[in-house]
């Protein structure tokens, strides 16, 4: 009889990985914010509209998870993530964390350091969007990664 434990089983045997089995699915992003925070409650909407499944924790004391989690102090932002390994701070738009998963880069993770107006999340009526990078940061150090004005790349 065919179930799920001998399926997983011959995947592996065959070297796919049981997170790649299902084509098109994307990892889980469990997200730390504060409970009174409303623009991580946007961020957590721009990723679920993108596809990612998000679960929440809710949690008043984020400077010892950033600790943690080895983000740098000056890249903190309102919200710290994880998502197949990798650490997201801040507002980084899905498409920068995609493409994070895609490329397996060695890296801690991404992170947009502040919260910049038009980052998502951060969209605020009658405000023009700022020009904000998102970097790829670990113990070497950060680089650059992408570079966007409110919600486009440039």
């Amino acid at each position: 009889m065919l179930n799920r434990r001998v399926l997983l089983a011959g995947l592996l045997a065959f070297g796919a990985a049981p997170a790649r089995a299902a084509v098109g699915k994307k990892p889980l992003v469990i997200v730390e914010k504060d409970p009174s925070c409303g623009c991580c409650n946007a961020w957590v909407e721009h990723l679920r509209a993108a596809g990612f499944p998000v679960r929440v924790i809710e949690n008043d004391r984020l400077e010892p998870v950033k600790k943690a989690r080895g983000i740098p102090r000056d890249l903190w932002s309102c919200h710290t993530a994880v998502v197949d390994g990798y650490v997201i701070e801040g507002h980084v738009p899905a498409a920068e964390i995609e493409r994070l998963l895609a490329d397996r880069p060695k890296a801690v993770g991404l992170a947009v350091p502040g919260m910049p107006i038009g980052s998502p999340g951060m969209e605020v009526a009658n405000m023009a969007p700022e020009a904000y990078e998102v970097v790829a940061f670990g113990p070497s150090g950060t680089t650059p990664f992408a570079r966007y004005l409110g919600d486009k790349p440039v």
